[in-house]
């Protein structure tokens, strides 16, 4: 139990990122989007699952389906590009976006490459589902 709640804050602090920015020094590691937008409206269903998770067995289920949605749609977003190409306004727009963020993998002007906070979000997201199909 005490890794899922570790996972599961893992997630939530790397993830509030996306509504407030985190820097490592001049470095940005996300941009964060603020409250109107839809990563934090995904935050707000994210900490209801959690909650759910905790409160009543069903929540277990309502979670895993949450997590794996989450999942999906960052894949379509960040992975699929990055597996089976991508075209060059997707390309430009992405890498523009994410410009200044820091990277493992240096950026590239032919294949979408995610930078570590998205490597890390999406490494979270996929121990959370495994914590909640084990649990």
């Amino acid at each position: 139990m005490a890794a899922a709640i570790a996972l599961q804050a893992a997630l939530w602090i790397w993830f509030l990122g996306c509504t407030t920015t985190y820097r490592l020094g001049r470095y940005i590691l996300v941009e964060g989007m603020g409250l109107k937008s839809a990563e934090f409206a995904a935050l707000c269903l994210y900490s209801a699952g959690l909650v759910l998770y905790h409160l009543v067995p069903v929540g277990k289920w309502i979670l895993l389906a949450m997590l794996i949605l989450w999942f999906v749609v960052e894949f379509f977003c960040h992975w699929y590009y990055t597996i089976f190409g991508v075209s060059e306004r997707k390309l430009k727009g992405y890498n523009d976006c994410f410009r200044n963020t820091v990277r493992i993998f240096p950026m590239s002007e032919t294949r979408l490459v995610p930078d570590l906070y998205h490597i890390v979000e999406h490494t979270l997201i996929l121990a959370n589902i495994l914590i909640c199909l084990l649990r």
